[in-house]
């Protein structure tokens, strides 16, 4: 197995609120970019097969890479799933459960600010229709600041709620904000799930950690160039990577305002190494 390059979107639109502006692309440049995998030579796997091997198991093709969506956003329903069908490509839509709404109702609560997220009715149509359902805790915090109270409550609990809403065990996680540390990932572990992502912004490996697997953040600003590069597995480091000294400080700062009650950033900060 070569570097597998973990492509991780947000939403897809063409008018997205102003704070996910930046982690948001067109549907256009979403086609594009699906139309780059295929003229590369990439072949997209079900994330399933990616943790596998990562697990031991069957290497993965050569050639081969991931896509991933966070949070949520109704828009996967409406111009995500459509064009997946249509091209038969597997994905992972990791699902905040605090955004999502029954239909015509409220959400229960999110640190995410307002947006269209998917009911619950459209997240089982989604599962049945083959795209996995990932866990991505219920109100999207920083997972390394919480006490452990709040740990269960945000991977646990969460997971339970997915799995009576899809009837089935929710294997895959992602870390809001990327953000995890030894204890949330020991955590994740426990409560049941095979698999987590982070971001760090690198390509998988044979050698990344199945609860910490690597993605490549696509943005706005993501250049064509940029994106082709990622494509021919360059462009980026490949995972694992050390924990740097710069993310650990930033942790410390983060657990520090979080004790006082301010923790620190918007909605979409990430960590990248």
């Amino acid at each position: 197995m070569t570097v597998v390059p973990v492509f991780l979107y947000h939403s897809v639109s063409t008018d997205p609120p102003s704070w996910i502006a930046p982690f948001t692309v067109t549907p256009n440049t979403f086609s594009a970019q699906l139309a780059q995998i295929a003229a590369s030579g990439l072949t997209i796997i079900p994330l399933r097969q990616l943790v596998s091997a990562l697990r031991g198991g069957p290497p993965v093709p050569d050639r081969s890479c991931v896509l991933t969506f966070d949070d949520g956003f109704a828009d996967f329903y409406w111009t995500v799933a459509p064009v997946l069908s249509e091209k038969g490509l597997p994905a992972t839509l990791y699902v905040t459960t605090g955004a999502i709404h029954p239909p015509g109702g409220p959400p229960s609560g999110s640190a995410l600010p307002p947006a269209q997220m998917l009911n619950w009715r459209q997240v089982t149509t989604l599962d049945a229709l083959g795209v996995e359902i990932g866990g991505h805790t219920r109100t999207h915090p920083q997972l390394d600041t919480l006490p452990a109270a709040r740990l269960h409550d945000e991977i646990v609990d969460s997971k339970k709620q997915l799995e009576d809403a899809v009837s089935h065990q929710i294997h895959s996680f992602a870390y809001p904000h990327g953000y995890s540390s030894a204890a949330v990932r020991r955590k994740v572990a426990e409560a049941g799930y095979s698999s987590a992502a982070a971001v760090r912004n690198a390509l998988s490996s044979p050698a990344d950690e199945p609860l910490r697997i690597a993605r490549l953040m696509v943005m706005a600003d993501t250049s064509a160039e940029r994106f082709a590069e990622w494509t021919r597995g360059r462009g980026a480091p490949a995972a694992p990577m050390p924990e740097s000294v710069r993310t650990r400080a930033w942790r410390m700062y983060r657990r520090a305002r979080a004790a006082f009650g301010t923790p620190p950033g918007g909605p979409q900060i990430r960590e990248e190494r």
